[in-house]
C-alpha cells in the first residue's frame, strides 16, 4: 500500500547495497531528484538497470555507486557520450562495473514479463546481432507450437523500482501523461518502489481518459518533490533543459572536475532544492 514519505526516509527505506535498482522514464520524468539522494546516501554495489542510461547513470557511476548496469542504450541525448560510463569501463574508474547490454525490444519485453510473474520474455528479435556473443543473457528457444526459433531473455524484476509522475491523488493512486516508458511494468515487477511526483491532488477527474495509473495498492512510498525530473522535462509542467544536457558533456570529462560539480550541486543538496530551484511551470491548458 502507498505511503506518503520524505525523499530521504523513502530511500532509506528502500534501497540497500547491492541492490539491483530501475530507474525509468522514457525521454521525460526520468527520476533525477531521486537519483540525488541515493548518492548523497552512498549506497554501493548498485546494479543498475535503465533502457537508457544517461545522465543520471552517469552521475551515479561516477559517484561510485554502480557495480554492474544493465541498459539497451547509453548516451548523452543529442550531445555524445557518457564520460562517467565510458571511464568506468576502459578504466576501472572509480571501480569496475560490469555491463549487461540489450536491445530495446528486449528489455521493454522483460519488463512486461516481469511485471507478469513469468521467469523470461519471449519475443522475434536478434536475428543476426552481434550482442548474442557478449550476453550469456540472450539464449534461443523453439516454439512447441511453430517450431520457430524465437530470442528470450530473463524477465527484469528489480529488488527496486524508481520512477517520476506528474500526479499522485491523496489515496496513492499514480497518473502518468505524455510519453510513457516501462514506468509502470518496472513497478509492477520489483519488490519495492519509490515514486517521486509532481504534484499531490484530490483525485484525477480533470485527466484524459488514456492516462496511464498505477493504483496505490501496487505502491510503496510516494514522495511530493516538484522538479523532480529536471533536467529531463515533465510533460504539462516544464520543458526540457537543453543548455544543461550540453553543459554536462564539459562537466563529466575531468574527473577532478565533475567530483567537484557533484559535490557543490547533489551531495550538498536536498530533494528541498528542486521545489525551490524547479523550471518555470509550463503547464498547458485542455483543448
Amino acid at each position: 500500500m502507498a505511503e506518503f514519505s520524505t525523499l530521504e526516509e523513502a530511500v532509506a527505506a528502500c534501497v540497500r547495497d547491492g541492490d539491483a535498482l530501475a530507474m525509468e522514464g522514457f525521454t521525460h520524468l526520468i527520476p533525477h531528484a531521486a537519483a540525488h539522494e541515493v548518492m548523497r546516501q552512498g549506497r554501493t554495489g548498485l546494479t543498475l538497470i535503465r533502457m537508457t542510461p544517461d545522465i543520471i547513470y552517469d552521475q551515479m557511476i561516477g559517484m561510485g555507486c554502480a557495480s554492474r548496469v544493465v541498459f539497451s542504450w547509453g548516451g548523452n541525448p543529442g550531445v555524445g557520450s557518457l564520460h562517467r560510463l565510458r571511464d568506468a569501463i576502459e578504466q576501472s574508474w572509480p571501480n569496475p562495473i560490469g555491463v549487461e547490454e540489450h536491445s530495446h525490444a528486449a528489455m521493454a519485453n522483460a519488463y512486461d514479463a516481469g511485471a507478469a510473474g513469468l521467469p523470461c520474455a519471449v519475443f522475434r528479435g536478434y536475428r543476426g546481432a552481434e550482442l548474442v556473443r557478449v550476453n550469456p543473457n540472450i539464449k534461443a528457444v523453439v516454439c512447441p507450437f511453430s517450431g520457430e526459433e524465437l530470442a528470450a531473455v530473463p524477465a527484469i524484476n528489480a529488488d527496486v523500482a524508481v520512477v517520476h509522475a506528474q500526479k499522485a491523488s491523496k489515496k496513492g493512486d499514480i497518473l502518468f501523461e505524455g510519453i510513457v516508458g516501462v514506468q509502470k511494468e518496472a513497478v509492477l515487477g520489483a519488490k519495492r518502489s519509490i515514486i517521486t511526483v509532481e504534484e499531490i491532488v484530490d483525485d484525477f477527474a480533470d485527466s484524459g481518459p488514456n492516462a496511464v495509473i498505477l493504483p496505490h495498492w501496487t505502491i510503496g512510498h510516494i514522495v511530493h518533490v516538484p522538479g523532480g525530473a529536471h533536467p529531463s522535462y515533465a510533460h504539462g509542467y516544464y520543458d526540457r533543459d537543453n543548455a544543461f544536457y550540453k553543459e554536462w558533456d564539459a562537466i563529466a570529462k575531468d574527473r577532478d572536475g565533475f567530483r567537484a560539480w557533484m559535490e557543490e550541486h547533489v551531495m550538498q543538496g536536498s530533494a528541498e532544492d528542486f521545489a525551490r530551484h524547479r523550471p518555470k511551470r509550463t503547464k498547458r491548458k485542455r483543448r
